[in-house]
């Protein structure tokens, strides 16, 4: 790996001789201007609008505008002098909790490695000293005659440079988002919730992968082998309103489960009827889940319980029948007897009602 820049970490009196390392790169497809009608390469060249020629690199020198149009050259030597305290050396200033630095100063990333074995110790007693406090090192270095703030961190045991920009470099955010007052229903929350969590299951980030530059490879080589360029079905265009909140909720909620079929029509139902209860909405009809073998056995067991039977406290294999086969002619003969001796008792209260009705009292005896 090359070396992009050779210095020293200065901690408190601890100097660590270490060299930086471009830690990322980018595979973008290199393109340049070509002429449309005939290919040839179109080349920037250095023209001076003062002598209306092409001047060479040597004479090229850096220079400043002002608002009021006049122009200030200045030469190498001029930068030079300029003071760099921090020129060839990352200066640890403090120690913070990463959540301190906003993330919209970080920039370019270095892997820091030592220069030699004996910055071996030191290297190491800052890299496990970060671990252990849960830290990042707030640092200044000059990079390509510019000083800038820069991080310390460690990533797979290894320290970390990341540059920073400055803290007034970052635009305030003031207007952009919206000014009136919004109000979120919970159950619109909830519905996001759950599509974050939908979206988030067996999500692998290194599973990405840039789709635009393999397209644009596969474009190159068919280019070159003077075959059909492939083309590819396009995306649909997303909405540019949302009217119904909650029904895009929904549809974005179907859409991410329906990209995962491990899950269960059944689970998926059950949790959108719960959701459109919640919204006080009708629940939209959905079709019916599949039934397994437990179902079943549910099913079976409720009609049991609900049918009446004269062996329903017996805990047999033929009460358990019972309850969905015809009833037995015990059940039959228990049936008629029971009413045979309702009809009894009906008949017999009837009669002393009628005997009761019908007695006159006696007549009492006359003195003699």
């Amino acid at each position: 790996m090359q070396t992009t820049w050779k210095g020293t970490i200065s901690f408190g009196l601890v100097s660590i001789p270490v060299h930086l390392y471009s830690a990322t790169k980018e595979h973008d497809v290199p393109l340049h201007q070509v002429h449309a009608k005939d290919g040839g390469r179109v080349r920037m060249k250095r023209y001076c609008e003062e002598e209306e020629k092409e001047v060479p690199y040597a004479e090229i020198a850096k220079g400043y505008e002002s608002p009021d149009g006049r122009t200030v050259t200045l030469t190498d030597e001029d930068l030079a002098d300029l003071p760099l305290p921090s020129k060839k050396i990352i200066d640890v200033l403090a120690f913070v909790d990463e959540g301190e630095i906003d993330p919209l100063m970080f920039s370019k990333a270095y892997y820091v490695g030592v220069a030699d074995k004996a910055a071996s110790k030191p290297y190491a007693l800052l890299r496990d000293a970060l671990v252990e406090s849960g830290q990042i090192a707030v640092t200044k270095i000059a990079l390509r005659s510019r000083e800038s703030p820069a991080v310390l961190r460690v990533h797979d045991g290894t320290l970390v440079l990341q540059t920073c920009i400055w803290p007034d470099e970052v635009r305030p955010a003031a207007g952009i988002a919206p000014e009136e007052d919004v109000t979120v229903r919970p159950q619109e929350l909830r519905m996001a919730r759950s599509l974050m969590e939908t979206l988030s299951e067996d999500f692998d980030l290194e599973q990405l992968h840039d789709d635009y530059q393999q397209a644009l490879q596969q474009v190159i080589e068919a280019r070159l082998q003077g075959v059909e360029v492939p083309h590819e079905e396009e995306a649909g265009e997303a909405p540019d309103n949302v009217i119904d909140l909650m029904e895009a909720l929904r549809s974005s909620l179907r859409r991410a489960k329906d990209a995962r079929p491990e899950r269960s029509r059944a689970e998926e139902t059950e949790t959108e009827e719960t959701e459109e209860t919640e919204a006080g909405e009708p629940v939209e009809e959905q079709p019916p889940p599949r039934k397994r073998a437990a179902a079943k056995k549910t099913t079976a067991t409720k009609t049991t319980a609900a049918k009446p039977s004269a062996a329903t406290s017996k805990k047999s294999t033929t009460a358990k029948k019972s309850a969905t086969a015809p009833k037995s002619a015990t059940e039959k003969k228990s049936t008629a007897a029971t009413k045979r001796t309702a009809a009894t008792k009906s008949t017999t209260a009837k009669k002393s009602t009628t005997t009761t009705t019908t007695r006159k009292p006696a007549t009492p005896r006359k003195a003699s």
